[in-house]
């Protein structure tokens, strides 16, 4: 890039396009722009003529005139004649378009939209159909460990999955946008490349920039795909692939990732080249093929060079690119760790040819290629709460983390007790006892909650990575909870799990808790269990390498009503009434008792108030009822206030429909006793008050307590005072600017508990996972690899596709579709 225009006009979207002997499809591309919902001010069309030499800047005027036609002199590639159109363009943003493709009518716009509502989006990746919409050229990218960048859903019929924006590691530059300045700034398209993968170099140098190259399916463009290519030789391309992936490896990985995978790169692109023309490697072997020593010459097809020749060029590039590499390399932003889950399955030979797929695995084992280059762990996540429409606490963390995991790693959610729900984004399975084992056996990971270590012993001497999430105390419940026991059931309860608890805490490799109070608490507990030791302190002193403060969050997306599921439906409760809401179930170590006197008191004065608790029967059956709900159905029965204003649910709501319930309530209530367990938990159904946006109400001494009153949201009142209980639910119920200051805050706050923002640490551990530096003598190392992508097989995966083909391009589409993989698995032809 040598040259920034003398004005840059906001607002304003170039629209670069290189045009190589094929006017008819670059003037059909431009007159596309007509149907483009996007502002013809804003709008700019870029043509850079790659010296065709037939005229065709001369067409390309004449029939669009309002476009700027460039003539570069000579051919500079798609890279460098990308970069040429862009020192012509005066947007402040700069799209790409293949000249053999035309833009949707949202291409542009949704493009913008993405790059305007999020500042740390380095490019967007549009998404890329064929020519007439039916099938997939472009919805992400991967990168094999030798650098050669694919598609892996190329050619699959078009289908929804495809419609959810994400982070990727490159886009297509057939389809592309990048803000102007920022192209300018980092260099361009690499003119090095000349063509063919200076889009995967230049998303990957965004990303370990430290910006976002970001998938927006709402942005759509079609393609004919390779129409210039088919003017040359196959082995053209071949070349370009195979030296130009030598080079973004070259620039792009760090000094550890390139030590091991150049070396084994190069020897596997002359492999891969060999085996694709077909020649006998062991024509000059004394042993093998002995004699013809009177003949000087051997005669190979192009396709044989094109891997040693890619080589070649990576040599005699090398005083440039050394340059290039140490300034990269200086700024990086993100490590190759972070960005291997972008590659997905680095772990891909991407060619059926006899000889090759037996080198590749060869040369991947013998430099750890496997054990290096891993984007994706296998996560198991394990709850002892049942998994169904209506899950308690425990269980939502448990999906929650899931969710949070899929995305970089293979995931499985477990439940010891039973599933009866579903997910498009990992998979759900029940097990225990016995069949525990295939299921801990799978993983790398596992996060776990509950007694996992009881039913699973095997686990405590394991390599496997050990995630214990005590975001519960447990034993400090068991005071409470098994008071109704007896006095010998209770001591025998709180004993076992301490044990269980410490167990854990002996194994773990890394500990989640729920707040900073908790951390201290547990950092107590770790100690007594001798996991604060200088091994583990020289390490980190802060500890954070041990135990990581990950609360209970809100799902990222607003809560949205389907029904009024209180107001106007409970008999008994209008749809003006004046709504307090208890999130959850009824336990001991909580006070419904003063809520309902205080909401027996305030009824004289607001005969509109109504108290409805969300739960009563918790969905896990090995939870007992207790006494603290009888005495609240008492209560509350001996005032008459049941059913006139205290209404009970006597079961448990679906956790897809909370938000009915939560969004009919006024003000969010949570009270309970002063003792210790309240001291150190992390009352879950506040959080559900803060996605709802509701006013809170709660008693103070707990975490949670604190912060309503420190940060606004509503009040804290002290344990078991009627009267300061009374006057709160009046304030916030009835006061209409402090409701509205609550409610401000109650937001503001919210965002500080989004699922995706306090899952953070597990998040990053997973990425990393790593074995507690005291436990690394006395454990075998975890045993992760890399993995190669496992395509779907058999009769059901099969006649899926046949489906999907024939819904896309009826029977001769099948057919097409049908012979093409036989080429494939015979190895008849094959392209990068």
């Amino acid at each position: 890039m040598s040259r920034t225009p003398a004005e840059t006009r906001p607002g304003v979207v170039s629209v670069v396009l290189v045009n190589y002997r094929g006017a008819e499809d670059t003037i059909t591309c431009l007159r596309a722009f007509a149907d483009v919902e996007w502002p013809q001010d804003r709008l700019e069309l870029v043509v850079v003529d790659n010296d065709s030499g037939d005229g065709s800047a001369e067409r390309i005027r004449e029939a669009v005139p309002h476009a700027t036609v460039v003539e570069s002199g000579s051919n500079l590639g798609f890279a460098g004649g990308c970069n040429l159109g862009v020192e012509h363009a005066t947007g402040q943003w700069v799209a790409f378009l293949n000249n053999d493709a035309r833009p949707g009518p949202r291409w542009i716009a949704a493009a913008v939209e993405a790059l305007e509502a999020d500042r740390t989006v380095g490019a967007v990746a549009s998404k890329v159909l064929d020519w007439e919409g039916r099938l997939v050229d472009y919805v992400d990218g991967s990168l094999t460990w030798y650098g050669a960048g694919y598609k892996r859903e190329a050619e699959k019929p078009d289908s929804p999955e495809y419609d959810v924006p994400k982070d990727v590691l490159f886009g297509t530059g057939a389809a592309m946008f990048v803000p102007a300045a920022l192209y300018r700034e980092v260099g361009g398209f690499d003119e090095r490349f000349f063509m063919f993968y200076e889009d995967v170099d230049l998303g990957w140098r965004l990303n370990l920039l430290g910006y976002r190259v970001r998938y927006v399916p709402g942005s759509v463009a079609y393609h004919k795909h390779h129409v210039t290519m088919k003017k040359f030789g196959n082995f053209r391309e071949a070349y370009l692939l195979e030296r130009n992936a030598l080079l973004s490896m070259y620039k792009n990985l760090d000094d550890e990732s390139l030590a091991k995978a150049l070396p084994a790169a190069m020897a596997l692109a002359v492999r891969r080249s060999i085996a694709r023309a077909g020649v006998d490697a062991t024509a000059l072997d004394l042993q093998r093929s002995p004699g013809g020593d009177d003949v000087g010459t051997i005669e190979v097809p192009k396709m044989a060079l094109t891997g040693v020749f890619g080589i070649d060029y990576l040599v005699e590039q090398l005083p440039g690119l050394a340059e290039s590499r140490r300034e990269l390399q200086a700024a990086r932003r993100r490590s190759d760790r972070e960005l291997f889950p972008l590659f997905r399955h680095a772990i891909e030979p991407a060619y059926a040819i006899e000889g090759y797929n037996s080198a590749h695995d060869a040369l991947v084992e013998a430099f750890g290629i496997a054990e290096h280059f891993v984007s994706r762990h296998r996560v198991l996540v394990v709850t002892g709460e049942p998994l169904l429409e209506r899950m308690a606490g425990p269980a939502i963390r448990a999906w929650e983390i899931a969710r949070a995991l899929a995305p970089e790693h293979e995931v499985r959610l477990l439940s010891t007790a039973g599933a009866k729900v579903t997910s498009d984004e990992f998979q759900v399975v029940h097990a225990h006892g016995r069949a525990l084992r295939e299921q801990t056996d799978w993983a790398d990971v596992i996060v776990f909650q509950g007694f996992l270590l009881e039913g699973a012993p095997w686990l405590k001497d394991s390599a496997k990575i050990l995630v214990a999430d005590v975001y519960d105390p447990i034993h400090l419940e068991q005071l409470e909870q098994a008071r109704d026991l007896g006095e010998e059931g209770r001591a025998h309860s709180v004993r076992e799990t301490t044990r269980v608890l410490n167990e854990q805490l002996r194994r773990a490799d890394y500990v989640l808790c729920a707040s900073d109070k908790q951390r201290d608490f547990w950092l107590g507990q770790l100690a007594g269990q001798g996991r604060v030791n200088p091994v583990v302190y020289d390490e980190d002193e802060s500890l954070d390498s041990l135990i990581g403060v990950v609360p209970f969050g809100i799902s990222d997306e607003a809560p949205v009503q389907r029904r009024h599921a209180i107001k106007g439906t409970v008999p008994g409760i209008g749809p003006d009434d004046k709504v307090i809401i208890w999130g959850g179930g009824v336990y001991n170590w909580f006070d419904p008792l003063t809520l309902v006197r205080a909401v027996d008191r305030l009824k004289d004065r607001r005969p509109d108030v109504r108290l409805y608790f969300l739960g009563l029967k918790h969905p896990n059956p090995g939870v007992p009822e207790m006494r603290i709900a009888w005495e609240l159905r008492r209560l509350s029965d001996e005032l008459g206030l049941t059913g006139r204003h205290v209404f009970f649910n006597e079961g448990w709501v679906p956790y897809a429909e909370r938000a009915d319930y939560l969004l009919d309530a006024d003000l969010g209530v949570s009270t309970h006793f002063h003792h210790v367990e309240t001291a150190f938990s992390f009352r879950t159904r506040i959080l559900d008050y803060l996605w709802a946006s509701l006013p809170i109400v709660a008693t103070a001494g707990d975490t949670f307590g604190g912060l309503v009153a420190e940060r606004g949201l509503g009040a804290a009142v002290p344990p078991e005072d009627v009267d300061a209980l009374e006057q709160a639910l009046e304030t916030y119920l009835y006061d209409a600017d402090a409701v509205a200051a609550a409610r401000s805050a109650v937001r503001t706050m919210a965002e500080d508990y989004r699922w995706s923002r306090v899952l953070g640490p597990l998040v990053e551990f997973c990425r990393f996972p790593r074995r507690a530096a005291d436990l690394q003598y006395d454990l075998d190392e975890p045993d992760s690899a890399a993995r190669p992508f496992e395509r779907p097989r058999g009769v059901r995966s099969d006649l899926r596709l046949v489906r999907d083909y024939f819904a896309a391009g009826g029977v001769r589409e099948v057919y097409n579709r049908a012979s093409g993989r036989v080429t494939r698995v015979l190895g008849i032809s094959q392209k990068a």
